[in-house]
Parts: C-alpha cells; sequence; structure tokens
C-alpha cells in the first residue's frame, strides 16, 4: 500500500462566507472559487495569496462550472437560480430562475451542462446557450450531487430522499434506482476509473463502495468520519482520492483497495477549522484544493513516498 506526504502549500483567504464550490479556472494553473457572499473569485497557483473577483451573484453561490470554449462560468445559488456569467462581457450575463430550494451541483458532458437542485429536479442545458432542453423529476426531495462515467455512458445523481439513481447520459432514462443507499442524503458521488466502482458519501458519515457490474451492489462501507462527508474528488491520475467532511478533516484513500492512506487535519497538518465543504483536485497539477466554512481554501501538495 503507498505512503503519502500531504503539506500544506497555501491558505487563501479573501471570501466574508463559508465557501462552498470550487472548479478549473480559465488557466491551467487557475481555479475559481463561490462562497456564501455571493461572490465568485478567480485564483491562480503560481500566485495564490492574489484572488481576482470575477463575478457577484447576489445570493449564497452553491456551485460552479467554467466552460472555456464561450469564456463563461455556470453558478449556482442558495434559491435555484442559475447565472450564466460572461466572464469578457458582463453585459451578456443571464440570470435565470429555474430550480427550487438551491443548485446543488452541476457537471458537463460534451456539449451538455446538468444541474441537479431542489424539488428533485435535475435538468440538461445547451452549454453553448445556456439554454435548458429537458427537465425530470427524480424524486420530490433535492438532488445534491451528479457523477459521470464515460466507460458506462452513466450518470449517478444523489439525493436527499438516500437515494443514488443511475441515468442513461444519451436519453436520461432511468437505469436503476438504489434505494437507501444511505441512511440519510446522499451528498458525494464519484466513479472510479473505468466505470467499474461508484464511491459515495453522505449525511451519515459512510463511505460505500458500489460494485456495479452486472448491477449496483455493496462492496463496501466505512463510517469514514465523524459528521457527514460533503465531497469526494479524485486524484487526475486515479491513484487516490479524497473525502472532506462536516467533522474539518480531509481523508486520502487508495483507489485500488479502497483503505485509508492518510487522515489531514487542523491539528497536526494546519487544516480547517471548520467544515470541509468541497474538494477539487487540479488536473494540471498534483494539489488537492479544499474549501471550508471557515471562509478559506488550502492548497495541498500529495505526494507519494518513495
Amino acid at each position: 500500500m503507498p505512503k503519502l506526504t500531504a503539506r500544506k502549500k497555501a491558505q487563501l483567504t479573501g471570501h466574508n462566507a463559508a465557501v462552498f464550490a470550487l472548479g478549473q479556472g480559465p488557466q491551467a494553473d487557475g481555479f475559481f472559487s463561490g462562497a456564501g457572499d455571493g461572490w465568485i473569485v478567480r485564483w491562480e497557483l503560481d500566485a495564490p495569496e492574489i484572488g481576482r473577483l470575477a463575478a457577484q451573484a447576489g445570493t449564497q453561490v452553491f456551485s460552479l462550472l467554467y466552460l472555456p470554449e464561450w469564456d463563461k462560468v455556470v453558478a449556482g445559488d442558495m434559491n435555484g437560480g442559475l447565472h450564466w456569467i460572461a466572464l469578457a462581457q458582463p453585459e451578456k450575463t443571464r440570470n435565470i430562475a429555474h430550480h427550487q430550494k438551491g443548485v446543488f451541483d452541476i457537471l458537463r458532458i460534451g456539449n451538455f451542462v446538468y444541474t441537479a437542485g431542489g424539488k428533485g429536479l435535475l435538468t440538461r442545458w445547451d452549454a453553448a446557450e445556456g439554454r435548458s432542453l429537458e427537465s425530470i423529476q427524480l424524486c420530490n426531495q433535492s438532488l445534491r450531487c451528479l457523477a459521470y462515467s464515460p466507460e458506462r455512458n452513466e450518470l449517478a445523481v444523489g439525493a436527499s430522499d438516500r437515494a443514488i439513481y443511475f441515468l442513461d447520459a444519451g436519453n436520461l432514462s432511468l437505469r436503476f434506482r438504489l434505494a437507501e443507499a444511505h441512511d440519510n442524503s446522499v451528498f458525494a458521488l464519484h466513479y472510479t476509473p473505468g466505470g467499474n466502482h461508484l464511491v459515495s458519501g453522505g449525511r451519515d458519515a459512510m463511505l460505500k463502495v458500489w460494485g456495479l457490474a452486472p448491477g449496483p451492489e455493496l462492496h463496501s462501507a466505512r463510517p469514514a468520519h465523524w459528521y457527514t462527508i460533503n465531497s469526494i474528488a479524485f486524484h487526475p491520475e486515479g491513484r487516490w482520492f479524497a473525502t472532506g467532511s462536516r467533522d474539518r478533516s480531509i481523508k486520502l484513500w487508495d483507489t485500488q483497495t479502497f483503505e485509508l492512506l492518510k487522515v489531514l487535519d487542523a491539528s497536526r497538518d494546519g487544516g480547517h477549522v471548520n467544515s470541509v465543504n468541497r474538494l477539487f483536485w487540479h488536473p494540471y497539477h498534483n494539489f488537492l484544493i479544499s474549501a471550508s466554512d471557515d471562509r478559506s481554501m488550502i492548497v495541498w501538495e500529495v505526494e507519494e513516498l518513495s
């Protein structure tokens, strides 16, 4: 089993409220953050102490996604609004009241953007035009997280009704509903490389691994944190994955064995002092970025010990 080292490279401050959203930025070394102050801020890893305000949503930002072809950020807010923000031409920004009770996750698949919100509504949008194409009602409670497997052409949706929904990514038909996947809301999902397993985390603090062939079956389950698992992020090469929790810790796991490799917390590593809300493993660098209720983000350099 590999041994990992994780070094705190920088702690980014500037938001005036809890940070809920992270995503890739326009530059290879950049990323965006969105927070309860309504700000969307642009950061660069080469100069992490300097953040630049990119846009203001006017209310709490729960999710975001950058669309490089059109230099746009799609941001979801606590009221269910979607903001299609044209970074270079702010006058072309479109604010659409669509979902109810929050937009909790945004995902892109090819030419489409998918949004998950309150009242169980999943919507597919035209990425270029920012136009809603179709919506399906999966349940009557909030949809909290999305994951995509290209190998399976499958979209997984975690919901507050404790279920995980498996959809055909092409026509959005329901393939399988995994009822009572967790004891409470399903807050985080991620397919393993190759699509053989789905990893899920919930308000019950359980980390579960589901085998997917021929249908979803429980592979393993463990109490991974003391409180809610808010986020799961995989290393760009798929070797490890991280979980972030309301218990303020980040845990690193082996993708092959699903065994715990390392714990990052405030006392030993200078980690967050409040809930870890979102994780983002930067695709172009070996940096894991965490966002927290403590209004900050931490950039972690994670490496395998030789």
